[in-house]
């Protein structure tokens, strides 16, 4: 079953002679799929390649004009998948939309690390780059109606919106693709890059901070749980941040005295990758961290929104040492907002006094079930 992706009429804009477009994304998000639909609506001769058949990685690692031309032939479309392991891939793109500025480039690839460090600086100004998360619901809401969303609410908090995920037909058939996503193709890319032979640090730390959702994370403790100096957790947070495993929320702060602002939150791009690591796939209703997975699930599925959408915002969150706080701040355009989350809708609905006082004319809302959509679509 193909769910349509928002990103698909993007890509499909944004694919010009003579510029690269990447793709970057989780595994197992759809990259390959969307790839293929994309290539399959392109008017001219597209070639498709695997970065991961080494007889490709041979023939683009020639190097030369002559030897690219002769791999293209007459396409005017090279469709790269799995980019972040071919070697040097930034500098054999440059040359190839130098030496045949008639062509296009699609390159996937599924950490950041990689493409951002091999791509970005040898193709400054002649990229793009676009993120393609597990489905979001504004593109899930295009195939429901307000009963099934609702109906399916609880489902989502707990297994989360990995296309094999939202077209499986059982809880256990979910339960068996996250175990494996989380066993098997979680880490892949910062094992080959790091070459680290176990995983079980990483898995750790995951569990860590599945169990910290909506707090401030020491990075300090982190490292003494996990008996690892600071700098490794910090780098191993910033290569799962790159993978699109986790995400960082710093602490938001013009510089008013009481506000807490060198400390981070840390999320997950999925639910249920989140549940797969604690190996609790129970439903909310039976869960006492039902309130993370709520915070949880906010805060992603507005950053999917926001991503589909094209719009560069600042993010934070802000707390102050009296313990007043918001779980989200967004700057855009200049205009502060503040959202808190609950699981309910409050019986009055009150800014924090600092929040009023420090930034006069910042916006507020609580988001709770009956009002949620707007905010994440």
């Amino acid at each position: 079953m193909w769910i349509p992706r928002t990103l698909q009429q993007r890509m499909q804009t944004a694919l010009q002679p003579g510029r690269v477009l990447v793709l970057l994304g989780a595994r197992r998000t759809g990259k390959t799929s969307l790839m293929r639909r994309v290539v399959e609506a392109w008017p001219g001769r597209p070639l498709v390649l695997n970065g991961d058949d080494l007889a490709v990685q041979q023939a683009l690692a020639v190097r030369s004009a002559a030897g690219l031309d002769g791999l293209l032939g007459h396409a005017d479309l090279l469709a790269l998948d799995e980019a972040q392991v071919v070697p040097e891939v930034g500098a054999i793109l440059k040359l190839l939309v130098d030496s045949r500025p008639d062509v296009a480039v699609l390159a996937t690839g599924s950490s950041g690390f990689d493409l951002g460090r091999n791509v970005g600086e040898p193709l400054t100004g002649r990229s793009r780059r676009l993120t393609l998360f597990p489905i979001a619901q504004e593109e899930l809401g295009a195939l429901e109606n307000s009963v099934e969303t609702a109906a399916r609410l609880a489902t989502r908090l707990v297994y989360g919106a990995y296309p094999e995920v939202v077209t499986a037909g059982s809880d256990l058939e979910r339960q068996e693709v996250l175990i494996e996503l989380a066993n098997s193709y979680l880490f892949k890319d910062i094992l080959q890059y790091e070459g680290m032979r176990r995983a079980d640090k990483l898995n750790r730390l995951l569990q860590l901070l599945a169990l910290q959702i909506g707090g401030q994370v020491s990075v300090q403790e982190l490292g003494t749980q996990l008996g690892m100096g600071r700098g490794v957790v910090e780098r191993l947070l910033d290569l799962l941040e790159q993978c699109f495993v986790i995400t960082r929320l710093g602490g938001f702060s013009r510089n008013l005295r009481k506000e807490i602002s060198k400390t981070s939150r840390w999320y997950f791009v999925d639910n249920g990758v989140r549940n797969a690591l604690l190996r609790n796939f129970n439903p909310p209703t039976l869960r006492e961290d039902a309130g993370a997975l709520w915070e949880n699930y906010l805060m992603v599925e507005r950053r999917k929104g926001l991503s589909l959408a094209g719009r560069d915002v600042n993010r934070w969150f802000w707390r102050t040492h009296d313990r007043q706080e918001i779980d989200l701040v967004e700057e855009e355009g200049g205009r502060l907002s503040g959202w808190e989350f609950k699981k309910s809708a409050p019986r009055r609905e009150r800014s924090p006094r600092a929040w009023l006082e420090g930034y006069p004319g910042a916006a507020y809302q609580v988001i709770h079930r009956d009002n949620y959509l707007p905010f994440i679509t």
